[in-house]
């Protein structure tokens, strides 16, 4: 009896531990099966675990942030495929940000501006804030319009152009579409094509790769799809205080052969940059202030007919290295402001080419030549009469409140 009492009490201990480790092993199962349940996307993460997902599925699309309000409409799929294949070659990434649907075969009113080191200015973003707000409050544009709005970024700026953004836009009446371009392969595919005339106009010596970016204006027909036949260029120390989309309407404007609109520079920069050339030529319009003079032009807002820039034999050539030495050496020219100088140089022979915009639409506010040795002749430069469409804060200039 006592070894049947020994045997029972030990078989009695075996199936209590026996018990308790099922029961150990059965939690264990229940606890795995419960973190892939609920950590599925059908339930509710904590919020670091899904921003990390969602980072990660980001990352692993080369896509935009998709962690943005999801108050703004996205695009479709199909819009999103859409764009691609319209800008197939470039490195564009189309930030899932729109407002309203896009209808097939709408009206698109496309606008580039630059947007590099922006992340590293307070001064650049309070000018995008600006210049952003101002085109919001006076946009309006038709039933089946869109504003296309084309940024040429660096990875860092372009991270925090999204998120400036999303505030800007979200009062505009109109729909719109933002895209994003890789500044580096921007400047890899225009280097070979302005290399040689960097050297006449940069502001260091030689040529160098990462100017390359300043006269993508020069060359956009070669860089964007031909689907796109026209772009409106704008700098970001802007400020509109009229609807973006009457400045479209002056591309019906442009006279057979010109393939730009621009505005004069309204300060004596090109009296000064022309002195050797005015000096050997005293009777020469080059540098003088209007109405009967050739002062240069300003690029902080250009319009560029594509279609017309790729159809003109005449500007095709006037971007060859050879012909660019050659005017550079007839008139005596070292520049350093990029697309602006070609133009300005190219102007002075080939007039024809571009289509002078009323000066209201760029109201150049700078007058740093004023106090550097040109205040006699300053004010024939400067004046500009009519209504202001856009001003322009150049060089730090303040901008009139409204």
């Amino acid at each position: 009896m006592g070894f049947v009492r020994l045997v029972a009490r030990i078989m009695s201990r075996v199936s209590t531990f026996r018990s308790y480790q099922f029961l150990l092993l059965l939690a264990a199962a229940l606890a795995v099966v419960a973190f892939y349940y609920f950590g599925s996307e059908r339930h509710n993460f904590s919020s670091t675990t899904k921003r990390i997902k969602q980072t990660q599925a980001s990352t692993n699309r080369n896509d935009a942030d998709l962690t943005m309000d999801t108050s703004l409409m996205h695009q479709t799929g199909d819009e999103e495929k859409a764009l691609e294949e319209q800008y197939q070659g470039m490195k564009s990434e189309t930030f899932a940000l729109g407002k309203g649907k896009v209808e097939a075969g709408g009206q698109h009113y496309h606008v580039l501006m630059m947007f590099t080191k922006v992340d590293k200015s307070r001064g650049l973003q309070d000018k995008f804030k600006v210049a952003m707000l101002s085109m919001v409050k006076h946009g309006h544009f038709l039933k089946g319009e869109v504003l296309v709005l084309h940024f040429v970024s660096d990875k860092a700026s372009q991270q925090l152009g999204q998120r400036m953004l999303q505030d800007f836009l979200q009062d505009a009446t109109f729909k719109y579409e933002v895209l994003f371009h890789d500044v580096a392969e921007l400047t890899q595919t225009l280097f070979p094509i302005v290399e040689a005339m960097q050297k006449h106009f940069s502001a260091g010596s030689g040529a160098y790769y990462s100017d390359a970016i300043f006269f993508l204006s020069v060359a956009m027909h070669h860089i964007m799809p031909e689907s796109l036949t026209h772009i409106v260029q704008l700098d970001l120390d802007l400020k509109y205080r009229t609807n973006i989309r009457n400045l479209f309407q002056e591309f019906d404007k442009f006279p057979p052969g010109a393939v730009i609109g621009i505005i004069r520079e309204m300060q004596p920069v090109y009296r000064h940059t022309f002195w050797q050339y005015r000096k050997e030529n005293p009777q020469t319009k080059v540098g003088e202030p209007p109405p009967d003079g050739l002062p240069g032009f300003n690029s902080g807002v250009m319009l560029l007919d594509l279609q017309g820039m790729r159809a003109s034999a005449l500007y095709n050539q006037l971007l060859e290295p050879s012909n660019v030495a050659k005017l550079a050496d007839k008139y005596r020219f070292r520049g350093h402001l990029g697309d602006q100088d070609f133009f300005t140089m190219i102007g002075m022979e080939h007039p024809n080419l571009f289509y002078s915009l009323p000066c209201g639409w760029n109201r150049q506010l700078c007058t740093w030549w004023r106090d550097h040795g040109y205040a006699d002749v300053f004010q024939l430069y400067y004046r500009c009469e009519g209504p202001v469409y856009i001003y322009h804060g150049n060089c730090n200039s303040p901008i009139p409140e409204d």
